[in-house]
């Protein structure tokens, strides 16, 4: 009777060890998983930034009195830059979008720039780059979910506190930018 005792024992404690085991490396992947999402984001973020000055300067050359525009645009580009973490980089990049949309609206005054090549390639890779950046954005968000979920969930909440996995945050659209993106586009002839 006692050996079925200390078999039971052992028994699960060899199931809770491999439930702890399983779940821990579910959680390690799911956290690598958001961190190269991440990685996705700040090389598709990178390469926007690098493209602001050629297209900064592209609109100076026809555009030049319009020094508030540029300055508010190079100052946003500064902060989405020096921006650390999820929050700060949404919320920096977010100020950067408004002010290329300010940029942007200059351009429309000025003719002769809209039919630039330089300009009208520039703005493609900006609109591709952008593209790429709310995919890679969804990736990521979806992996957070994910992750989040497994963190949050009973009985891995008691593994995931054991091991220090916390919940990480969403790569968000500002409000404003939700409510342009969730309009139907017009299309004028």
């Amino acid at each position: 009777m006692q050996l079925w005792i200390i078999l039971l024992i052992v028994a699960i404690i060899l199931i809770v060890g491999i439930y702890i085991w399983a779940t821990y490396n579910a959680l390690v992947t799911l956290k690598l998983r958001v961190e190269e999402a991440w990685s996705d984001i700040t090389v598709q973020l990178k390469r926007r930034l690098d493209l602001i000055p050629n297209l900064i300067e592209t609109v100076k050359g026809y555009a030049a009195h319009e020094k508030g525009v540029f300055e508010s645009v190079t100052a946003a580009r500064a902060n989405a830059i020096d921006a650390k973490g999820v929050k700060e980089t949404a919320a920096a990049e977010n100020q950067l979008e408004d002010t290329l949309k300010s940029l942007f609206a200059v351009s429309e005054a000025y003719p002769d720039l809209k039919a630039n090549q330089n300009f009208i390639e520039l703005q493609n890779e900006l609109v591709d780059t952008e593209n790429k950046i709310q995919g890679a954005r969804r990736f990521y968000n979806n992996g957070v979910v994910t992750l989040n979920t497994k963190v949050q969930t009973f009985p891995n909440n008691f593994v995931a506190s054991a091991f220090k996995f916390d919940n990480k945050d969403f790569f968000e659209l500002d409000e404003a930018e939700q409510a342009v993106a969730e309009k139907p586009v017009q299309v004028k002839f």
